[in-house]
C-alpha cells in the first residue's frame, strides 16, 4: 500500500446474524460505488468457499468479484493509491489485524465497508468485530427472521453437532434465531457454561 495524502476516509460496519443480509448490503454499497465510477476492491477470507471460491456471494445469489486473502494484513498488498473503496466480507475470519488494517485504510482516505458476524454460535462477541465496532464511524445492525417463530432474529443457531468455534456452513449447519428461541447448548468449558446459564436465568426469569 502506498502512502496517501487524501482526506480521511471512514469505516462502515454491517453486522448481525447469519441470513440477515450482511453480504447483500455489502454488495449493494460496493455496486453503488462502482456506478459512481469509484475504484473499488473487495476481499473475502480464503476459508469461505461456500458459494464461490472467488466472488463474494450472498445467500440470495447476489455476487461481486473479490480477492481471497488469508488474513486482513494481506489486504494492504492489493490496495494501490487509486483505490477509493475497500469491501471486506466475513470479516470475523480475517484475524486480529483487522482493526489496524481498517484504521490504516481509513486514515489514508479510503472508505472501508466491512460485513461480518458480531456473535459466534454461543452468542458471544466474535472477535475482532467488537473492537472494530468501537472505532467505526457507521454501524448497520441487520436482523434475520427467526426460523422457529418468525420474529426478528439477531443470533445464529448451530444445528449440527460441533463445538469448534469456526465451522463454515450455510443453511445445512445454521439457522437464524431470535433471543427467545436461541439455544446455544453447552459452551466449551464447564465454568463458562455455568456463568452463561446463570446470566440467562437471571434475565429471563428461569427456564
Amino acid at each position: 500500500m502506498t502512502d496517501r495524502h487524501d482526506d480521511t476516509g471512514w469505516i462502515e460496519v454491517i453486522c448481525g446474524s447469519m441470513f440477515s443480509g450482511k453480504s447483500e448490503e455489502l454488495i449493494r454499497r460496493l455496486r453503488r460505488a462502482k456506478i459512481a465510477k469509484q475504484k473499488v476492491v473487495a476481499f473475502k477470507p480464503k476459508i469461505d468457499d461456500r458459494y464461490d471460491e472467488d466472488d463474494i456471494v450472498s445467500h440470495d445469489d447476489r455476487r461481486i468479484e473479490s480477492i481471497r486473502v488469508g488474513d486482513a494484513v494481506e489486504v494492504l498488498d492489493f490496495v494501490g493509491p487509486d483505490v477509493q473503496v475497500v469491501g471486506l466480507d466475513e470479516a470475523q475470519f480475517l484475524g486480529p489485524g483487522l482493526v489496524e488494517v481498517c484504521e490504516t485504510l481509513a486514515e489514508s482516505g479510503v472508505r472501508v465497508i466491512v460485513a461480518g458476524l458480531d456473535q459466534d454460535y454461543l452468542g458471544r462477541p466474535f472477535e475482532p468485530m467488537p473492537a472494530l465496532l468501537a472505532v467505526a464511524e457507521y454501524i448497520t445492525k441487520t436482523l434475520a427472521v427467526c426460523m422457529k417463530c418468525g420474529k426478528p432474529a439477531n443470533r445464529t443457531q448451530r444445528i449440527i453437532p460441533s463445538q469448534e468455534r469456526v465451522v463454515v456452513g450455510a443453511s445445512e449447519a445454521y439457522e437464524a434465531r431470535c433471543r427467545h428461541c436461541f439455544d446455544p447448548g453447552e459452551p466449551l468449558g464447564e465454568e463458562e457454561a455455568a456463568l452463561y446459564g446463570s446470566a440467562r436465568r437471571s434475565t429471563r426469569g428461569g427456564d
